[in-house]
């Protein structure tokens, strides 16, 4: 980035306006093979992008594996602890209370004494009913008063904590003047809710609210929105936690909490409240009974909410690292969640994949329409390639032959004359042409010492001329029917496919090729449609139609070298009918073996080589195909599904090799 400096020109530092408009393209070219080989084998491009994401790559940690990690987070919060801990600490404050009382009356002995301790006989056996039943009770032991003090503020405190987080400690010790200012807050809130469900606008009443009462909330929310939604969810776990105890502890319990509200004041405001909390966040589970903790520790009220709570978020974030519902997508997973479970890297990880989803489609390798997700011609481009160099690889890697074709002579007889080199050319190098005009380009060029290097460019590299030679016509026919897939190989026939396809495309421009599939019928493939193609569930193999379209193309390239292949693992059970309609017949029917003979027969008159890779040795298939090879001057071969490609490719460029010697 530059700036004018008056005076004295400009200058330059780090770009600071957005993403480095210099910065190298997001390598995507792993991805696109990953999606590729999904797709190949099989998968749609939408699952195969999926089980991308699931994965992850380039060391990023990819769905899957951030699910794994919180669902062990999961696991660990539910022993966070039991939920009933008020409702036990209430039960143990109120037996010391009664015993210490008990205590105290024993040794008294007016009858004002037996009095009271009937009434203490008489209290009802639930601890909520008890507690009521005190209220106005006059304490003789001071041990006692205090402990039912303490079961008072345990109680506030406690279900204050379960509505507002951290509530607890701003409410220990607390005064009159500390609770008229929780009744002012809340009276507020309920105000600024009801307020937002209107939709007014409550910017400023949002901040005048966090000015007041700012001292209530210490996750210090930015907005009405974020304040609305952790006490929704926080509302939401309440009602969840009270939904997992069990019938008797949830009434005992409720019982308390609605003692306790009415003695503050609240008891209209928290429900007016809470409905306010359920109209402005209906999304939320309200009511459901969900994962709850059950540990081996007791937990209070405050607390046990906030571990239903965080269970809640960890259920929604699994759920959402999932994306098996319909119309999932990774904008669904909640950063702040994701961050609180697992920390700032789980986040970075996200991001990546996000990042990758995005590329791969600003940078043209998918398109989506109508909502469908499809490869691009790009994407596709780059599937034929990477598919030709597994094959290459293979092929120097197992000593089966070259496949370098530029040697010298092999585009036909020299005519004695030169021109310029063009990419693509396969013609010889004039050698000395070449290095005289780099000679002369160079002669004017002062060089230190006095030394006169000569320095090729690529304008001075000249090709001899020579006589043209004619192409091949390339007729490549793949079996689409149902046992391609039952027998595994229809992935590999797909790679083989698309690798010759860009061999010849790429290496060989001068050459044709077309791709035909056929099963009960034949169809021309281009590659884009090739790379999504499944199998045909429709019965039959009917490499008559097939061979049929070969030859039209065949016709269309007169001046070509003719070259059939065909990859097949069963023997023909389909025709056609001299109507047109395909007709099916398991085993085969001899007019179809007689229909498909015939058109054999048409090929090899039109004088193009027909080679077979039969991908099954069951004897029939075997006994047909050579059969057929024999009738077209071709040859027979069986190789394993893995291996096609490198058949296929080697077969086709040992064929060119060869008309270059005729």
């Amino acid at each position: 980035m530059s700036r004018p400096r008056p005076g004295k020109g400009y200058r330059y530092g780090r770009w600071r306006g957005g993403p480095d408009p210099l910065a190298a393209p997001y390598d995507l070219g792993d991805a696109v093979d990953e999606i590729g080989d999904s797709v190949l084998a099989g998968s749609g491009v939408k699952e195969a992008m999926r089980e991308l994401l699931r994965r992850g790559m380039n060391g990023r940690r990819g769905l899957d594996e951030l699910r794994r990690s919180v669902r062990d987070r999961l696991r660990q919060a539910r022993q966070a602890g039991r939920m009933d801990g008020t409702l036990q600490e209430v039960r143990e404050l109120l037996d010391r209370a009664l015993e210490a009382e008990r205590r105290e009356l024993f040794p008294d002995p007016d009858d004002s004494a037996r009095l009271a301790e009937a009434e203490l006989d008489a209290l009802p056996q639930d601890t909520a009913g008890a507690v009521r039943e005190l209220k106005d009770y006059q304490w003789r032991s001071e041990e006692a008063r205090q402990a039912y003090q303490q079961i008072q503020d345990t109680l506030r405190r406690e279900v204050l904590d379960s509505s507002f987080a951290s509530m607890k400690q701003a409410l220990e010790n607390a005064t009159e003047q500390d609770m008229q200012a929780v009744r002012d807050m809340v009276a507020d809130l309920s105000r600024l809710v009801d307020a937002h469900n209107r939709g007014e606008d409550t910017d400023e009443q949002f901040q005048q609210f966090m000015e007041k009462h700012g001292q209530f909330f210490p996750d210090d929310p930015q907005s009405v929105e974020e304040l609305i939604d952790s006490l929704a969810r926080r509302a939401a776990a309440q009602e969840r936690m009270m939904a997992g105890l069990s019938p008797e502890q949830r009434a005992e319990l409720s019982d308390l909490m609605a003692q306790t509200m009415q003695d503050m004041g609240l008891a209209s405001e928290m429900a007016h409240l809470q409905d306010a909390l359920r109209q402005a966040r209906p999304d939320l589970p309200w009511g459901q009974r969900g994962q709850v903790p059950d540990g081996e520790q007791s937990l209070g009220l405050g607390d046990a909410t906030s571990a239903v709570a965080e269970l809640a978020d960890l259920e929604a974030l699994s759920s959402q690292l999932s994306q098996g519902y319909a119309g999932a997508s990774l904008a669904d997973v909640d950063e702040e969640l994701l961050e609180q479970a697992l920390g700032r890297e789980a986040v970075d990880d996200l991001a990546a994949l996000r990042q990758l989803e995005r590329e791969l489609e600003r940078q043209g390798y998918l398109n989506r329409t109508d909502g469908k997700l499809e490869l691009s011609p790009k994407a596709v481009r780059r599937l034929g390639a990477t598919a030709l160099r597994r094959v290459f690889a293979r092929l120097d890697s197992a000593g089966r032959g070259d496949h370098d074709v530029a040697d010298a002579g092999s585009a036909g007889e020299l005519t004695g004359s030169s021109r310029e080199w063009q990419f693509g050319d396969e013609q010889p190098l004039d050698v000395v042409r070449t290095v005289r005009n780099a000679v002369l380009r160079n002669a004017g060029e002062e060089r230190p010492g006095g030394r006169r290097a000569v320095r090729i460019a690529v304008e001075d590299f000249e090709v001899v001329e020579t006589e043209r030679r004619t192409g091949a016509a390339v007729a490549l026919l793949v079996d689409l029917s149902y046992s391609m897939a039952l027998r595994g190989t229809w992935g590999a026939a797909k790679s083989t496919a698309m690798a010759l396809h860009s061999l010849v495309t790429t290496k060989f421009p001068q050459d044709a090729i077309q791709i035909i599939g056929f099963s009960s019928v034949a169809q021309v493939l281009r590659p884009e449609a090739l790379a999504e193609l499944s199998v045909d569930t429709l019965q039959g193999t009917n490499l008559q139609h097939g061979l049929m379209l070969a030859r039209r193309f065949l016709a269309r390239h007169r001046d070509a070298e003719p070259v059939v292949l065909v990859v097949t693992d069963g023997e023909p059970t389909a025709h056609l009918e001299p109507d047109g309609t395909p007709f099916f017949c398991w085993p085969p029917m001899p007019e179809t073996i007689a229909r498909t003979v015939a058109e054999v027969e048409k090929v090899a008159r039109s004088g193009a080589t027909m080679n077979v890779f039969a991908l099954d040795p069951e004897p029939a298939l075997v006994h047909f195909v050579h059969d057929i090879t024999q009738r077209a001057g071709g040859r027979v071969f069986t190789p394993d599904g893995d291996k096609l490609g490198e058949y296929v490719v080697a077969d086709y460029l040992r064929t060119r090799r060869g008309r270059r010697g005729r």
